[in-house]
């Protein structure tokens, strides 16, 4: 390759944002690829997935929502941990915050040092970067599941397995049958594998189908609504995964190095998936976690802003 930036570091156009109604009283927000949100209004109140990586991308969000609403916003959910999804938070002022208990250990463990990577590696994402006013915390936290109730309209909040992140919550709105997936499901644009657990991934993937949802909220791309939709997003993604890890593994399994890995890689996705969102700035830290998780390494090391380069560093040579 010739490039010696990161893809992400030279990807500096706006995206066109969507508000999409995917059910009665649900919303998803999408952004040609940029981080998604999702509404769920209820009686009351509104609540609201994913924040956004500035408070003033987050107003973006609020606008839509109030095009459609006037009732406050009571709730924020945030599926995990990065930075792209939780440092806008302070800007809807809900009076609850919600991660799994793994999700808020995450962003004690590696919160500020996937903060200071991420902001490095895709600085387009992190618009009027200066008004975050620190880590995002939870005020509540789950383990497996919590319901909360918007008045009489009920969301189930889950933690179905490892996949994305080892924390991954999804949301269930049973009255409609809709799920918000977070980065499990993507439409369209590649998974970020970097903090993942892929050889789970496909087991998740297959909770989430178990619920046969009539419309997904994916973490990126566009709103996925009817079955047939669904289904070849979630096939996709399953598609995505493997085609990522398998040839790492088998990199791995013959003793063959990083770089290595990043040819194998290559050459399985690059005709499948080289047009996807984001494809080329979550290559590198795909292969270098599918690789690092077939040699064993079950927990995905804290990726920096240093060894993001280091790792950058041993791909070009």
């Amino acid at each position: 390759m010739s490039e010696k930036t990161f893809a992400s570091a030279n990807d500096l156009a706006e995206k066109t944002t969507s508000f999409t109604q995917i059910g009665e009283g649900l919303y998803a927000f999408t952004a040609e690829g940029d981080p998604n949100s999702g509404v769920i209004i209820g009686d009351d109140s509104v609540m609201v997935i994913e924040a956004q990586a500035t408070p003033r991308l987050a107003e973006k969000v609020i606008a839509e929502i109030r095009k459609v609403t006037d009732k406050p916003i009571s709730h924020l959910v945030l599926t995990h941990y990065h930075a792209v999804r939780v440092l806008g938070a302070s800007a809807y002022g809900a009076r609850e915050i919600i991660m799994s208990d793994t999700a808020r250990a995450m962003v004690a463990e590696r919160g500020q040092e996937d903060w200071d990577s991420e902001f490095d590696r895709f600085p387009r994402l992190f618009e009027g970067h200066e008004s975050i006013p620190g880590l995002t915390w939870p005020t509540t936290t789950f383990s497996d599941r919590m319901t909360v109730y918007l008045g009489q309209r009920r969301v189930d909040i889950m933690h179905l397995g490892r996949a994305h992140t080892a924390g991954d919550a999804v949301i269930w709105v049973p009255d409609e049958e809709v799920m918000f997936t977070g980065d499990i499901v993507e439409f369209h644009s590649a998974c970020y594998c970097g903090d993942g657990h892929l050889t789970e991934w496909g087991e998740t993937l297959d909770q989430i189908a178990a619920y046969e949802p009539r419309a997904i909220a994916p973490g990126r791309g566009d709103a996925l609504i009817g079955e047939e939709m669904v289904s070849a997003a979630i096939e996709s993604t399953r598609d995505f995964v493997e085609s990522t890890y398998r040839p790492a593994a088998r990199v791995a399994a013959k003793g063959g190095s990083l770089k290595d890995a990043w040819e194998a890689v290559r050459a399985e996705c690059d005709p499948k998936f080289a047009d996807y969102a984001i494809y080329e700035h979550c290559l590198p830290f795909n292969v270098a976690r599918a690789y690092d998780e077939a040699r064993g390494i079950e927990t995905p090391r804290i990726w920096t802003a240093a060894r993001d380069k280091e790792m950058w560093a041993a791909l070009q040579g």
